[in-house]
């Protein structure tokens, strides 16, 4: 019986592959979902500034939980900076948003490809896979909307997902605390006395 295949093992193949389809897939709808809740709800959020710094975490959350589409979190951060105490503020906004982040990570580990195949995205890649965790804290310290696009290439690259959210969580934390921080010394000068 030369050459004949176990059929068992081709079973639990085939079942290995269907669950890891099925777990890409709802994991990049997921993603999706939560993009869309948040857009469609978005008005209804704004209450959660009055929870505190739990209300921060979940409006951090929620500001980053979109993919590629801005939302104002920064915003927020920046004017509660002046309200609450801005170190606070940051480590309830950082986490927050390491968190939120997870849906470009769950759209990349998905395979589902919402990104074009750019010379920027494939040096972003290359990046990601020559210094990992510090591209993610890089690109998470800088303000700009490209996260989403280094967090996809993270969860298409199959990064650990702990290594993901602790750089992704130092460099969102190091930036809300620049944006409360600016936001505690700035507003007091433009309001009138």
């Amino acid at each position: 019986m030369t050459g004949a295949s176990n059929p068992v093992i081709q079973t639990t193949d085939t079942r290995k592959r269907v669950l890891t389809i099925l777990s890409r897939v709802g994991a990049f709808l997921f993603a999706v979902a939560i993009t869309v809740g948040i857009y469609y709800f978005k008005d209804s959020f704004r209450h959660l500034a009055s929870l505190g710094y739990i209300g921060i975490f979940f409006l951090s959350i929620l500001a980053n939980a979109t993919i590629i589409l801005p939302a104002p979190g920064l915003a927020f951060v920046f004017g509660l900076g002046a309200v609450f105490n801005p170190f606070f503020v940051a480590l309830a906004a950082g986490a927050g948003a390491a968190i939120g982040e997870l849906s470009g990570y769950l759209a990349g580990y998905s395979g589902q490809t919402i990104i074009q195949r750019t010379r920027y995205e494939q040096q972003l890649e290359g990046w990601m896979r020559k210094y990992g965790g510090r591209t993610i804290l890089i690109f998470a310290f800088i303000p700009n909307p490209l996260f989403d696009i280094a967090g996809m290439i993270a969860g298409m690259l199959k990064m650990p997902l702990w290594k993901f959210l602790l750089f992704c969580w130092i460099g969102k934390t190091l930036k809300m605390l620049l944006f409360a921080y600016a936001g505690s010394w700035s507003i007091p000068w433009l309001t009138p006395d």
